[in-house]
């Protein structure tokens, strides 16, 4: 496979007269975590469909593992698998069997593949359990499993943890972690901007059928002004004192805070602690707070995301 695992150059993508996707440009790395963030209707679900294969673009250039989507489909096939946002398993049959169909669909595969797998993602126990009986979570490993069978290096992974409990979307977040560890390519859409923040190595986010900003989750908060120092004081004497020292600086009399922007640097920082010592005032609570992946998108876009219930 090439270094580039996925290239997208001018990608558009109409509905009669809905423009989906608008002039998409975009590159995701071999061995990385490729998150396309936003909210519903923007446009991701429609962008892994043109990139796997199951729709075709009006107008671009879709390249997956070097080869050209629109002429060499059954070669793209070949090197991805595809997670939707649904578990797609066979509620009728057992996890085991789901698994074993798979390697049927997959000449060439070994069938030891399948104890693996169950290992693998902790289902051995539930194996001759009918699907129809596991959790969802249980269904989300499975179908990322049954993904994984033909051992695909490019992994499209549509809101993988959507509906899922915390303790299950943090079991799916190590995997991922694991897979991209063995060099596997993820290409991630997500509408919970915190598993973006914990998994991807970049971030576009697409909004209105547009990309409004690419980079690292670091790169795209830094964009963003907010960075701030948060102090509390034991009394609202000190308070107002260290207010009178700091320019920019905001108090809340309820709560006895102040918060200073702040780059929150060491160098600012030491120079803060330093003023404040010099007043011969202390703070009882000191804390940084950065902008997070919700105050940049409700900064690039006007409005916040849709976060689907856990």
């Amino acid at each position: 496979m090439t270094e580039t695992a996925i290239a997208v150059s001018g990608l558009r993508k109409a509905f009669k007269d809905k423009i989906v996707l608008d002039g998409i440009d975009l590159e995701v790395p071999a061995g990385t975590v490729f998150s396309l963030l936003g909210p519903n209707g923007a446009g991701k679900t429609t962008t892994v469909h043109l990139l796997t294969t199951l729709m075709q673009a009006d107008a671009g250039t879709l390249k997956v593992a070097g080869y050209d989507v629109a002429t060499d489909a059954k070669a793209v096939r070949k090197s991805i698998g595809v997670t939707g946002q649904f578990a797609a398993v066979d509620e009728l049959l057992t996890g085991r069997e789901n698994l074993e169909l798979m390697v049927d669909l997959s000449p060439g595969t070994d069938r030891k593949v399948v104890d693996e797998l169950l290992e693998r993602f902790d289902l051995t126990d539930s194996a001759l359990k009918p699907a129809s009986t596991y959790s969802g979570g249980m269904k989300r490993k499975l179908d990322l499993a049954m993904t994984l069978v033909g051992s695909p290096r490019i992994i499209f992974l549509d809101e993988p943890t959507t509906g899922l409990d915390p303790r299950s979307r943090r079991t799916m977040w190590t995997i991922i972690r694991e897979l991209v560890a063995d060099g596997v390519t993820i290409f991630l859409t997500t509408q919970y901007l915190d598993e973006a923040d914990q998994l991807a190595d970049q971030v576009a986010v697409l909004d209105q059928g547009k990309l409004v900003a690419q980079g690292t989750p670091d790169e795209l908060k830094r964009q963003i002004p907010g960075t701030h120092v948060r102090l509390r004081f034991a009394d609202a004497e000190q308070l107002a004192a260290a207010a009178q020292l700091f320019a920019g600086a905001t108090r809340d009399d309820e709560s006895l805070t102040l918060r200073i922007p702040s780059d929150g640097g060491t160098s600012s920082l030491r120079d803060l602690l330093n003023r404040l010592d010099e007043y011969a005032l202390s703070a009882e609570e000191f804390s940084v707070h950065t902008p997070d992946l919700d105050d940049v998108f409700l900064a690039l876009t006007g409005h916040a995301t849709e976060v689907p219930a856990a």
